[in-house]
């Protein structure tokens, strides 16, 4: 299965990544490998994440929780769509669905 990352979750992680190196730029490329990572075991399940609480009712539409951030991701039968990046404390804007 493939993943595709939208504008949104690009410039979502880039703006974390950036917040991240103002303190070590060092620890900000650690997090973007780990949640890089994290994110490849969507491509063998896809269907691992959680449903999203806001829209239980959207079975396509799932989240992963790595440390403080949430990954809003959309799939079907061939590619996953990494929708957002949103840290667990934010609340979820519905229209970056």
């Amino acid at each position: 299965m493939k993943i595709i990352w939208t504008d949104l979750a690009t410039s979502r992680v880039s703006e974390i990544h950036h917040y991240i190196s103002l303190d070590s730029p060092m620890e900000a490329d650690k997090w973007l490998d780990k949640l890089l990572n994290y994110t490849k075991r969507l491509e063998t399940f896809p269907e691992s994440g959680r449903f999203i609480p806001e829209i239980p009712d959207r079975k396509d539409l799932k989240e992963l929780l790595f440390g403080n951030y949430r990954i809003i991701y959309k799939f079907d039968k061939k590619r996953v769509f990494i929708l957002t990046v949103r840290h667990l404390k934010q609340i979820l804007p519905l229209e970056e669905i």
